[in-house]
């Protein structure tokens, strides 16, 4: 995922150091166990340990047809687990999908689909109290709305766990979108939203509420796979991971404004972000510079980049 951003973003002759830097951090892939079908695959779904069947199972779908085709079928079947991994199965698809929409459809880019909509498939978790969209409220209100648990304490698991009847109203407060187009609007305004909270609140865990704004960022850039009848959907699973990951890691009073970082003050500020997330080198670092950036594309608010400055800084910049 990081290696992606990092060629896209004009930093290939980073990519070996990050590579030998990373891959000591990677286990050994499972070996397959028995072979997952049409027939058997719902039974095979949150079974991390069949992640080498699952590997199977992709690869000869993408194999035998379109990599759109077995998008569109397996997008809506594990768009309900999609805090899989702390939403990484999410984003990782969806940096595969970046490659491949812009025309590489080689081998080792539908290879990396392939272990993505896996590993997103074996890690399948959902969003407890999960409530669609029906109130009246915009991305950005519904976010600053958002309910807290009442203990913002230990793992992902207990914290989630707290997750109830108030949460599901919280989510249900966002308005729903009423056509695919609108639905991309609504997205793109969450993504804004908690990209720029995060230079806020992100101390209250630096890794895990990047990914409040990563992961919508990877459905949204989703989107152009993606057949238009999904979109809405798409919308309401990345609002539900977003609120969940603020609702339990993002404290209810963000840091003074004046304490935090401010947008470089350059000719090309974007360029400069960028340039000191591929020097940091942390994976998360670098994704979230990324979505930074082509929020501050849409909307030219500095504290986006500021924002994408303060994960550095948490993360050991």
């Amino acid at each position: 995922m990081a290696a992606e951003v990092l060629v896209r973003r004009g930093h290939a002759d980073l990519v070996p150091r990050w590579l030998d830097a990373y891959i000591t951090r990677l286990d050994t892939l499972p070996s397959p166990t028995e072979r997952i079908t049409e027939a058997n695959w719902q039974s095979a779904l949150s079974e991390f340990g069949r992640i080498g069947d699952w590997v199977g199972y992709f690869t000869e779908q993408l194999r035998e047809h379109p990599w759109r085709d077995v998008l569109a079928i397996w997008w809506p079947r594990l768009l309900p687990g999609i805090v899989a991994g702390a939403t990484h199965g999410v984003i990782r698809v969806s940096h595969a999908l970046r490659t491949l929409l812009a025309g590489d459809e080689s081998a080792p880019a539908l290879t990396e689909l392939a272990h993505g909509l896996a590993w997103w498939a074996g890690r399948s978790t959902g969003v407890p109290g999960f409530a669609a969209p029906a109130g009246a409220l915009g991305s950005a209100q519904a976010l600053e709305a958002m309910w807290r648990i009442p203990i913002q304490q230990g793992k992902v698991a207990d914290r989630f766990g707290q997750l109830g009847p108030e949460f599901s109203g919280s989510l249900a407060a966002l308005r729903p979108a009423e056509d695919p187009e609108d639905a991309r609007s609504r997205l793109t305004d969450l993504v804004t939203a908690a990209t720029r909270k995060y230079l806020t609140h992100g101390h209250g865990s630096p890794v895990l509420l990047v990914h409040m704004a990563t992961a919508p960022n990877a459905v949204l850039n989703a989107f152009p796979a993606l057949p238009p009848e999904l979109w809405a959907p798409s919308l309401d699973a990345a609002w539900a991971a977003s609120a969940a990951l603020v609702a339990t890691y993002a404290p209810p009073v963000g840091a003074p404004r004046e304490t935090l970082p401010v947008a470089p003050d350059t000719a090309d500020p974007a360029v400069e972000v960028l340039g000191r997330a591929a020097e940091n080198g942390d994976e998360h670092v670098i994704k979230f510079a990324d979505t930074a950036v082509e929020v501050y594309a849409r909307t030219g608010d500095p504290d986006v980049l500021a924002a994408a400055l303060r994960v550095g800084l948490l993360l050991g910049g």
